[in-house]
């Protein structure tokens, strides 16, 4: 299993989501560009949820954001694919309507799990 690495070029990825009654938003601002998180991708790997993203609790919606997000922070599907159970369990489901989670901290996230199993 490869190593993530950690320091990227100065710029900072933040994923931030929003809820507003059922509608949500997942949103990365990166650059000072903001874009949505595209579900495609993730969807491609495993369909957990064709609806899109949730957060909050433990169920589809929540694994298919936990998938995207990692996903798109590590370029590597392989990787996502092992860890974004644990990501969702640990991060995703205790979220509340609105949070902000910077990329750095998912990647030393994923880089002490990486350590412990190694």
């Amino acid at each position: 299993m490869k190593l993530i690495k950690l320091e990227k070029e100065a710029n900072m990825k933040v994923y931030i989501g929003k809820r507003k009654r059922s509608d949500v938003l997942v949103q990365i601002i990166e650059d000072g560009k903001t874009r949505e998180l595209d579900a495609a991708p993730s969807q491609a790997i495993v369909n957990h949820s064709p609806d899109g993203f949730n957060w909050g609790y433990r169920g589809s919606g929540c694994a298919q954001l936990a998938l995207a997000i990692l996903l798109d922070a590590i370029e590597d599907p392989n990787t996502a694919r092992t860890y974004y159970q644990d990501f969702k369990d640990i991060f995703v489901s205790g979220w509340d309507d609105h949070w902000a989670m910077p990329e750095v901290a998912i990647r030393n996230w994923l880089a002490n799990e990486m350590l412990r199993e190694n």
